[in-house]
């Protein structure tokens, strides 16, 4: 059995631990704004996760079927034609599901 002095320290460190890191956005907001970094992780940071997410999804959906996966590149042709063309988020997404749930249901 452990002594019940030591868990409740150690509950509190974590608590503590757990209050710092919720609260360092808020202590340290106005260093994040100016920092270069930063800005550079907000520029670029969305766009990557949404891409391996992307194709993490796509290579997921392909090793479910037999055969070439020529919806899922279809699809994502379609995603980002539109996303290029009309900058139009929404449209992207429901045109290239739309489309993919098409292909599948032949």
């Amino acid at each position: 059995m452990t002594d019940t002095g030591y868990v409740l320290i150690v509950i509190a460190l974590m608590a503590l631990v757990t209050i710092l890191l919720r609260a360092l956005p808020f202590i340290a907001g106005h260093w994040l704004r100016r920092h270069p970094i930063v800005h550079k992780l907000g520029d670029s940071l969305p766009l990557s996760i949404m891409v391996l997410l992307l194709i993490d999804t796509a290579a997921g959906q392909a090793r479910s079927h037999d055969g070439l996966p020529w919806q899922e590149l279809a699809a994502v042709i379609l995603v980002v034609l539109l996303q290029w063309r009309t900058r139009q988020t929404l449209l992207s997404i429901t045109a290239g599901t739309a489309l993919y749930i098409g292909l599948r249901s032949l």
